[in-house]
């Protein structure tokens, strides 16, 4: 039987794959193509927030909007 993701496992890939700060709408466009395609706003944003308590994203506002970001694991900042 193959190793199937999580939607959250999926999601933290395939923001490690984009490279770039991700949002609530990102997160939706990244998850379109997945098996967990109908993931609408607030599950993508549960899901990102999620992620950012394990550890594993860092939130951050910019202009009125929260943006994430991949927590490092070499212990440099993954922000720009």
């Amino acid at each position: 039987m193959a190793d199937t993701p999580t939607r959250r496992t999926y999601l933290l890939a395939a923001i490690a794959a984009d490279g770039r700060p991700v949002t609530t709408a990102l997160a939706e466009q990244l998850m379109a193509d997945s098996p967990w395609a109908s993931t609408g706003r607030n599950t993508a944003r549960k899901d990102l927030r999620g992620l950012a308590r394990a550890g594993l994203l860092t939130a951050t506002d910019t202009t009125g909007r929260r943006q994430y970001h991949l927590t490092s694991t070499t212990g440099e900042d993954g922000r720009p």
